[in-house]
């Protein structure tokens, strides 16, 4: 399933979502035409190459949480990163470590 076109439709479509707003995994499946396959773009994203531009750090999961990364995983840790990233980008978190979807989902 996770093949190069789909990595690069990711890649394409994660590269649209805009500073300050973040998108789901599942609303970018649906937007390259998987719709259920929101855990192979997760996949598809830990894939990307170091070189790529594409604003990983912008997609969350359904609830608006920061996914945690298993301890095995290359990006081990990078939960933590992107929850900096996002922060910065003015993204706010609730006291449960969820975003404020309604002011932040990205209206694709």
């Amino acid at each position: 399933m996770i093949d190069k076109t789909f990595i690069e439709a990711v890649e394409k479509t994660v590269s649209l979502v805009p500073s300050g707003k973040v998108a789901t995994y599942g609303q970018i499946a649906r937007l390259i035409g998987y719709p259920s396959h929101a855990r192979h773009v997760g996949k598809a994203l830990a894939m990307l190459p170091n070189s790529s531009v594409a604003p990983w750090h912008r997609i969350v999961n359904a609830k608006g949480e920061v996914s945690p990364r298993s301890q095995w995983s290359a990006n081990a840790g990078s939960e933590i990163t992107q929850r900096i990233l996002l922060e910065d980008e003015g993204i706010e978190f609730n006291p449960h470590g969820r975003i404020y979807l309604k002011q932040f989902l990205w209206d694709a």
